[in-house]
């Protein structure tokens, strides 16, 4: 995958999960006011795609583009289904990387709604100190529910505490 392709993007059925083998990406939104936000990034060795689109074959709400020239590997949906049935040891597989990923969006909400813009930020860097270095500040501020003007005075104030 190039620098800025999309795998996944809105009103299209996203048909397979994809599997990070080198790289960057990130999944985000267009709200009504053309404003983007950032739902989810992944590296290496993470998952990605629009969840709800991919689990219940449903049109996309959500573009996934690649941040760096990547290497990833994709299996449909009907794949996916097959090897579980055929295979109880994908099904726990899949099963388990369907429950990290819930428990990473519940841990992303609780940060939402009961942390300062600051306190996020501090989180994030301390959670995935790889993602930062590697994912644009635009994106990073888009994930964080902030401006990139305001994530800049954040890591400005930051720098001078030191």
């Amino acid at each position: 995958m190039k620098r800025r392709q999309f795998i996944v993007q809105p009103n299209f059925v996203c048909s397979h999960q994809t599997y990070v083998l080198e790289g960057a990406f990130r999944s985000y939104f267009v709200n009504d006011e053309g404003i983007d936000h950032t739902i989810q990034f992944a590296i290496e060795d993470w998952f990605i795609s629009d969840f709800n689109s991919y689990i219940h074959q449903t049109p996309a709400s959500l573009f996934v583009e690649a941040l760096e020239d990547s290497i990833v590997q994709q299996i449909a949906y009907t794949d996916v289904e097959e090897l579980c049935s055929e295979n109880p040891k994908f099904e726990r597989f899949f099963r388990l990387v369907a429950q990290k990923s819930f428990a990473f969006s519940q841990r992303r909400v609780l940060s939402n709604l009961g942390k300062s813009a600051e306190e996020r930020y501090l989180e994030f860097q301390q959670l995935y100190p790889a993602i930062i270095q590697r994912v644009p500040q635009y994106a990073l501020a888009s994930y964080l529910g902030m401006s990139p003007e305001f994530l800049s005075k954040i890591r400005k104030r930051l720098t001078l505490k030191s």
